[in-house]
């Protein structure tokens, strides 16, 4: 599954802060932000459908999170 998500991860700072929160999450098989895009998207590849533990992970770390698709 793929989920995508609105955040306010918007530097390198921000993605170095969340990098360990995500690597950690046993159904994440892999993500990335765009942080060029205005709404700053995460895309998370899961191997399940459990994106609440990833919003969870990525307010625990301080972000703001969105699920949008």
């Amino acid at each position: 599954m793929i989920a995508t998500f609105k955040t306010n991860i918007n530097c390198g700072n921000c993605i170095r802060t969340v990098s360990p929160v995500l690597n950690a999450l046993d159904n994440v098989e892999s993500w990335q932000v765009d942080i060029e895009n205005p709404d700053k998207i995460l895309t998370v590849e899961l191997d399940d459908q459990d994106v609440d533990t990833v919003i969870k992970s990525v307010e625990s770390a301080g972000f703001e999170i969105l699920l949008i698709d």
